[in-house]
């Protein structure tokens, strides 16, 4: 298992400068990846007031100070932004990276204020379609070979972006999703990894372990033909201090097919978004099993 630093785009990591001073302090503490969510406006009822930074410039700022963490967003909403103008920000970071970029997707929420405050579409089918064919667009894109394109929600005619990315075929691809919603765990099946929340565990509550183990499965039953390709379960929440029951939390999630634990606050305190609590938890370490 891996072990990963989840902090938000906005309070006091909206500064390149301070995701660059926590990247660089975990990447000495032993931590194997950094990510950061994407969001515009998130809960505006909620982050009213509040800064918020790009995350690829963010990203940006944490891959120039640091030479072996991993590094991506939890997760990208694809159906609101330009699939060619991603792909480009992936690539260029990757490339500045040395390969070290994961690319998170997923329907990304909550839908009427990141969407619907700028006019954007807000049927959830919609934006499920825009993600799918917006993936496969990645991936082309990513290959540097030629893009031809017809499809319902985005045309291309003649283009190659280059350079593709240094990870090949492209970075590892993660698709978030809630269950027990099936959908987005069928499109997971179809990349690298996933990255689910639980209804009734919400970010930084520890996930059901009989929940995790069921969705482990279903997923498994439709890698058809990948089943021997590497697969990353994501799953995350506050760990305990005393490493002894850190062990008893995590190992149990492990033995049911989690392969990255991602260390969160939760969503409901300051700690989610404060500079002291995150450094102190990045300078304990990671857990270890």
């Amino acid at each position: 298992m891996r072990f990963s630093i989840n902090i938000p785009n906005f309070g006091d990591f909206a500064d390149a400068r301070t995701v660059a001073m926590a990247a660089s302090a975990a990447e000495q503490a032993g931590w194997d990846a950094l990510f950061i969510w994407d969001h515009m406006v998130h809960d505006k009822a909620e982050r009213r007031g509040q800064p918020f930074g790009d995350p690829w410039m963010l990203l940006t700022a944490a891959a120039l100070a640091t030479s072996r963490l991993k590094l991506g967003a939890l997760v990208t909403p694809v159906a609101r932004r330009r699939p060619e103008q991603l792909a480009r920000q992936v690539a260029t970071l990757d490339a500045l990276s040395g390969g070290r970029v994961i690319f998170s997707a997923g329907l990304g929420g909550p839908i009427a204020d990141e969407f619907g405050s700028f006019g954007e579409p807000t049927d959830p089918v919609v934006l499920a379609e825009r993600l799918d064919e917006g993936l496969e667009l990645l991936r082309r894109y990513w290959s540097g070979e030629r893009v031809d394109h017809d499809g319902k929600h985005y045309q291309v005619r003649d283009v190659t972006l280059l350079p593709a990315t240094i990870q090949r075929p492209h970075p590892p691809v993660w698709i978030g999703g809630f269950w027990p919603r099936r959908r987005p765990f069928r499109r997971a099946a179809r990349w690298d990894g996933v990255v689910p929340l639980f209804e009734g565990a919400g970010h930084g509550h520890l996930p059901p372990v009989d929940q995790l183990r069921e969705l482990v499965a279903y997923v498994q039953e439709h890698r058809e033909g990948q089943r021997d390709k590497p697969f990353e379960v994501v799953v995350g929440g506050i760990s305990p201090a005393d490493p002894g029951r850190a062990r008893d939390v995590i190992a149990p999630l492990a033995e049911v097919g989690a392969t990255w634990w991602d260390e969160r606050q939760f969503m409901t305190t300051d700690a989610l978004h404060r500079l002291a609590p995150i450094m102190r938890r990045i300078n304990q370490g990671p857990p270890s099993l």
